[in-house]
């Protein structure tokens, strides 16, 4: 899409110039800024006409723009956050934090103007610039700290991620002199080791299994025994007892 845009735009062009653009960033950023208008015939005629009147605008919002330069450059603003051990803040620190904060400080510019690539995630001093005018750009320091005091040795040069860093470090290897220490015992010899709970439990438990191994062919073989006597057994029940005889002294 071709525009004319109507104030300076870094790395595209000067007030006036007619600049071949993609869609996206003309209907996303161009246009509803109010920083350029289609390159019809009729904006062109349009554009003609009050081109004076737009370059007078310009050059008077480029000279309020020097002045508010003149003390907002070079400085720095202090940003509160909660943050780990290591710098990592529980969140981040957008544009909109740091135009808040310009306020406070009675210096005001939009968010827009806060050139902020990704938010700001950890504790530290933080260079930034701010485009006061599309010909005027300064640049600003954030001071983000997890305290006042922390912000205060943060802007002498002590870089508090690091020392945090370094006192982690200390503590790990006291933790690994007190493991050491509880290993040999205090009078230096080797401490003993405690067999663990389950070890003794598996015995007991395999102990078991052996004894019910050695029943089971015990138990097969007084099975079998049984099996082979039975048979001997029922065919004794079953023969009829014998009649007594008469005795012979009865009969004479």
């Amino acid at each position: 899409m071709e525009v004319i845009l109507i104030e300076r735009v870094a790395k595209l062009g000067q007030i006036g110039e007619v600049v071949r653009v993609r869609d996206g960033f003309a209907r996303n950023f161009l246009l509803p800024q109010g920083k350029a208008l289609r390159a019809t015939k009729e904006n062109r005629e349009r554009f003609e006409k009050i081109r004076g009147e737009l370059e007078a605008k310009n050059a008077e919002k480029k000279s309020g723009a020097d002045v508010v330069a003149k003390t907002l450059d070079g400085q720095s603003f202090v940003l509160v956050r909660q943050a780990g051990e290591t710098g990592q803040l529980y969140g981040s620190v957008s544009a909109r934090d740091i135009m808040q904060a310009l306020l406070e400080k009675s210096f005001e510019v939009s968010r827009q103007q806060i050139v902020l690539n990704t938010p700001i995630k950890t504790i530290g001093l933080h260079k930034l610039s701010v485009e006061l005018h599309p010909e005027v750009e300064v640049t600003i320091t954030v001071n983000v700290a997890r305290s006042p005091d922390e912000a205060a040795r943060q802007a002498k040069g002590e870089d508090l991620r690091i020392a945090r860093t370094e006192e982690e470090e200390a503590r790990a290897e006291a933790g690994v002199a007190a493991e050491k220490f509880f290993e040999r015992g205090a009078d230096g010899a080797p401490a003993r080791e405690k067999k663990p709970r389950r070890e003794k439990s598996a015995k007991a438990g395999g102990d078991k299994a052996d004894a019910e191994a050695d029943a089971k062919p015990a138990a097969a073989k007084a099975a079998r025994g049984q099996k082979q006597a039975s048979p001997a057994t029922e065919q004794a029940d079953a023969k009829p007892a014998k009649k007594p005889k008469k005795e012979k002294a009865a009969k004479e």
